[in-house]
């Protein structure tokens, strides 16, 4: 088999490999262990961490209030559309 095949089969592979769908609490978690991570020099720093840590508590907060509202909200048109066919 020729590089250039080798090459070609790779590529296609890869190209072919879809990643996994990154959702928005992946997204929190990474950040609230990033503000975990920092040590904080001077106490002005410190509490900056703080409120950075506690944003992120209220939009996790938020974005499962969102997720429940999807959820309702879809749950709805499913039952609208099954009223619909009939």
């Amino acid at each position: 088999m020729a590089k250039t095949d080798l090459n070609r089969i790779t590529k296609r592979f890869l190209l072919q490999e879809t990643p996994l769908p990154v959702g928005i609490y992946t997204y929190i978690q990474a950040l609230s262990e990033t503000l975990k991570q920092f040590k904080a020099k001077t106490q002005t720093d410190n509490r900056r961490i703080q409120i950075a840590q506690q944003q992120l508590k209220e939009v996790r907060k938020h974005a499962r209030k969102l997720d429940e509202k999807v959820q309702m909200l879809q749950e709805q048109i499913k039952i609208l559309e099954e009223s619909k066919e009939r």
